[in-house]
């Protein structure tokens, strides 16, 4: 799969004089010639609203928009179409979960159960429901190498829970859940199992109905396609329980002066113009991926971390946060370097053109635990090489030797 990168015309750049290199996969991936030619073929073929028209380019356009519904449910093995909502991200998704499904069916005194390692997005929601509904907000702990710890989860999730959500991967830790275990928990105490699948679905097979789950959330973003693109899954018997949250045209089915009837799922989670360039282009994202097998993506990025991992932690002075053994995480690799703030070293590697992320990862509770203020994280994707693992390492070294005034 080396040969990737020549997909992306982004990635033949230099920065400050070196060849880039990508290492900030976890907040967005880079796009192929094939998705941005789909966006394009669109707006200059076919660009029409969906759904609202009999003549040709609005009947082309929803055909398009609408295959990638099927698409997407292929993708993730969902049991029909009509499962599939679009949403603007992953952030969105678990909002409306929230608020439709939570605001329909919390009581006080329940309980909303997540683990220390989630994401903003997949907290905030859950906090903010939780104060507005009088329910409890309870937390997984994990294990020393950043893993959950299954033995918290038995401790935590009791009949009283409604809800458990999890990342299905961290976007801190790297560390991949046990989802289909923590769901059999969930349901056995009858409680639904959400999961954030925002930094799993671009990187290894996912199947809702293996996993048992009960909604699953993902951004477009993260897989090659555009931003303000996502999905929201959720079981048809679920969805059709749920109030839609946005009101207008096309979620409605007739409208009377006092009164109005709504379409069914998914189309009544769907009010006003959608991001039809975004869908197309997810469709496309989601061709390419497909093209080369999401197991196969798996397989290369667990030997892409298997050769750069030891290399990091042969560093002295280095601290890496989650699981060390590359089966049980993603492509991203969270560290530090003793007395350095991860900002300068993020600042550093940009100056010989490696791209890493630094800061608290929108998981401030997770640093918290962690007992750091904010981490460096180098992400892989597919199209990253071992010869940008080397230039991570080198970049590293470097680095540390520059602040150090030479003494590595």
């Amino acid at each position: 799969m080396n040969n990737l990168s020549e997909d992306f015309p982004i990635l033949q750049q230099k920065v400050n004089d070196e060849q880039l290199v990508y290492l900030d996969n976890a907040a967005t991936t880079q796009k192929p010639r094939a998705v941005v030619e789909a966006i394009t073929n669109y707006y200059y073929h076919d660009n029409a609203n969906v759904h609202r028209g009999v003549h040709t380019l609005a009947e082309r356009a929803t055909a398009q928009f609408e295959a990638v519904r099927k698409k997407v449910a292929h993708f993730i093995n969902a049991s029909s179409e009509e499962e599939i909502i679009y949403t603007k991200g992953t952030t969105e998704g678990l909002n409306w979960i929230a608020a439709s499904y939570g605001e329909t069916f919390l009581k006080p005194g329940d309980e909303i159960v997540i683990s220390y390692m989630e994401h903003h997005s997949n907290l905030v929601p859950w906090q903010n429901l939780a104060k507005k509904k009088g329910a409890v907000l309870k937390y997984i702990d994990l294990l020393p190498d950043g893993q959950l710890d299954m033995d918290s989860a038995y401790k935590q999730i009791t009949d009283k829970t409604v809800i458990v959500s999890l990342a299905h991967a961290s976007n801190v830790l790297g560390a991949v859940n046990p989802i289909a275990e923590v769901t059999k928990i969930a349901h056995l105490h009858g409680a639904i199992m959400v999961v954030d699948g925002a930094q799993s679905t671009p990187h290894m097979k996912i199947d809702v109905q293996a996993l048992g789950i009960d909604f699953f959330a993902f951004s477009g973003h993260k897989l090659m396609a555009p931003t303000g693109i996502g999905i929201l899954w959720g079981k048809s018997e679920l969805l059709d329980k749920m109030p839609p949250l946005e009101f207008g045209g096309e979620m409605i089915d007739w409208v009377q002066l006092q009164k109005t009837t709504y379409k069914k799922a998914p189309w009544k989670f769907e009010g006003g113009t959608q991001n039809i360039a975004g869908v197309i282009g997810l469709g496309a994202a989601i061709d390419y991926l497909e093209s080369i097998g999401m197991e196969n993506i798996a397989s290369y990025e667990k030997t892409l971390i298997a050769n750069v991992l030891p290399e990091m932690l042969n560093i002295q002075g280095i601290e890496i946060y989650g699981p060390l053994d590359p089966e049980k995480r993603t492509g991203i690799i969270s560290f530090n370097l003793k007395g350095l703030h991860p900002h300068d070293v993020a600042t550093a590697l940009d100056m010989e053109g490696v791209a890493i992320r630094a800061g608290h990862h929108c998981a401030q509770p997770l640093m918290e635990y962690l007992n750091v203020a904010a981490t460096a994280r180098a992400s892989f994707y597919v199209y990253n090489t071992v010869a940008d693992g080397k230039k991570l390492i080198e970049a590293i070294k470097a680095t540390k030797e520059f602040f150090n005034n030479g003494i590595v």
